[in-house]
């Protein structure tokens, strides 16, 4: 029925742009169509297409359940989505959103319901699996690998195969065998085994590269279901383009785990931005599905990175949790161009020209949860080139300048934040890009209609508290909270922290990580809004703005050393 009323409404619509007649409102939602594409492994993206509700007032709400359990749990609503398109992407008319927090290789119930005033009320009930996280073939037969042996051995190599390579130096080279679901073909290192140059992934499938050390680049254009686990890359100064982790191509469902990938670009002022003299991109990736996550990654142009324009495919549905990023020269985590449900979720950037980008999000929603930025020269959040749909909640920012500034002369539309905390101060200008002059916020370009900005925290070390939001320009933290969306806004400044916190006045300085957390008397304590599935068992009357609760245990950022795959490894 939904699609022969869309069909319907087209033809009416062709018959009066034929006659010359405007287009007919159609305030009332129908429903159509509810995907849950690329599941990752604690996260699921929901679309559900529709059409009508010109008048962007219908509302999705969300539950959800493991199969076979009796309670329900709230999921976060859909976020509106009017069709669109930028640069040559389009998107269509729908409610899209994330379940967070998810268990790996669980099926799950979820309940979703439209209400729109005008009409169309729907409810919708879908059943969607999160991926399996990959591991070894239980039992695998073990096949020894010598530089002598390595030709030979890839090319005898069977699905679910471990190829142990033995210390001494290998000299770069593509590996040309595929695994099958469950039986990856994996390549494993040992102590002193030394891949020197690129490791080549083209086109393969189900293949797992595990505590490898490459000095040069892992390159898996083209190639799907791939697994880079516990590895050592170090870019090479001269070749590869400097990068580390890398896919040019559309690929799938990839898993960048616990590696450690260090650049070549040193953090100083001539290296820094767009055209800055730097090199490589730490992880890249293009495609739908991947999960980069708890990587440490440093010395690079951009540390974690989606691809741009034409070059970016089918970028949605992308977790990039847990990372520890320094010295990103132009972003610390690039997501760009991402089409919907991309999650950045947790990571940690330390000395980065760019904490955070979004240039555009397409349509979005664009995730961006609990992430600490210390010492970002330019901007935390680049929400640029008439970027839409960024969702930013409970993030934690400190930096010289504005602490929430976007300096896009376009549009800046459908922004929603909640429960973010902004620290800024001093600024001035770094590689001829200015940081601003120590607002608490200044997003003069902010589409005021269809976003909405409020709970978050803001403060300026200069003691003032100036900004300017859309049309609305401020003095005070009062006069914020009269003309702004930002009602329940909060004013902090650094005594808001458990821990001494040195301003980064001067972002030429390579500080060491800092720790953001709050101190119990903070104005940021209790100042959030309980938000389902991003705040889970907060204590007090309300959730802190900010990456992290009170008396909160600082996250795990980088590798992790209690991995286990079903061979027993344990990483590290």
């Amino acid at each position: 029925m939904a699609r022969r009323l869309r069909l319907l409404r087209l033809l009416v619509l062709a018959a009066l742009v034929a006659f010359g007649l405007p287009a007919l409102a159609q305030d009332a939602s129908v429903a159509g169509e509810v995907t849950t594409p690329y599941p990752t492994f604690r996260h699921l993206s929901i679309e559900w297409a529709i059409d009508g509700d010109d008048d962007l007032d219908g509302v999705v709400s969300m539950r959800f359940r493991r199969v076979g359990d009796s309670a329900w749990r709230d999921g976060m609503p859909l976020r509106r989505t009017p069709a669109g398109g930028y640069g040559g992407f389009t998107w269509g008319n729908r409610h899209s959103g994330s379940l967070f927090g998810l268990q790996p290789g669980t099926s799950y119930e979820i309940e979703l319901v439209l209400a729109d005033p005008d009409g169309g009320n729907a409810q919708r009930t879908v059943f969607a699996d999160t991926r399996a996280q990959p591991a070894p073939m239980p039992g695998a037969p073990v096949r020894v690998v010598t530089p002598a042996t390595l030709a030979s051995m890839i090319a005898s190599a069977q699905p679910g195969d471990i190829l142990l390579l033995q210390p001494g130096v290998y000299p770069g080279f593509a590996f040309e065998r595929d695994g099958e679901v469950g039986q990856p073909i994996v390549l494993r290192g040992t102590p002193g085994a030394v891949i020197d140059g690129e490791l080549g992934l083209f086109f393969r499938r189900h293949v797992m590269l595990d505590r490898l050390v490459v000095n040069g680049r892992i390159r898996f254009n083209g190639s799907d279901e791939i697994s880079v686990v516990h590895c050592t890359v170090n870019a090479s100064p001269s070749a590869y383009n400097g990068d580390g982790i890398v896919s040019y191509l559309r690929s799938e469902n990839a898993w960048i785990a616990d590696n450690v990938v260090t650049g070549t670009t040193p953090w100083q002022e001539g290296a820094m931005g767009a055209d800055g003299d730097n090199r490589g991109e730490g992880i890249l990736v293009t495609g739908p599905g991947h999960v980069i996550e708890h990587n440490d990654v440093r010395g690079f142009r951009d540390a974690i990175s989606l691809l741009e324009d034409a070059e970016a495919v089918d970028q949605f549905s992308i977790d990039i949790l847990g990372n520890e990023i320094a010295q990103a020269l132009d972003d610390a985590i690039e997501a760009d161009f991402c089409a919907h449900n991309c999650r950045i979720v947790g990571n940690r950037a330390t000395n980065a020209f760019i904490a955070f980008s979004s240039q555009p999000s397409l349509g979005g929603p664009t995730y961006f949860v609990r992430n600490a930025a210390y010492n970002v020269a330019h901007v935390a959040f680049k929400l640029y080139r008439e970027s839409s749909g960024d969702v930013l909640l409970h993030n934690s920012v400190v930096k010289a300048g504005d602490g929430f500034g976007v300096y896009a002369s376009v549009p800046v539309s459908r922004l929603y934040t909640r429960n973010n905390l902004f620290l800024g101060g001093p600024g001035g200008e770094i590689a001829g890009y200015g940081n601003g002059d120590g607002d608490v916020a200044r997003i003069a370009t902010l589409v005021v209609a269809g976003s909405s900005l409020d709970h978050d925290a803001f403060g300026s070390t200069l003691g003032t508290f100036s900004g300017r939001l859309g049309g609305s320009v401020f003095e005070s933290l009062a006069q914020m909270q009269a003309t702004t969306s930002e009602t329940h806004a909060v004013e902090i400044d650094l005594a808001t922290f458990a821990q001494p916190l040195a301003f980064p006045a001067d972002p030429l300085i390579a500080f060491e990580p800092a720790d953001l957390r709050l101190a119990s008397g903070s104005a940021a304590r209790d100042a959030g809004v309980a938000i389902p599935t991003i705040n889970v068992g907060f204590e007090g009357a309300a959730p802190d703005a900010g990456a992290y609760e009170v008396g909160s245990a600082l996250p795990h950022y980088g590798p992790r050393l209690d991995v286990v795959f079903a061979d027993g490894f344990e990483g590290g």
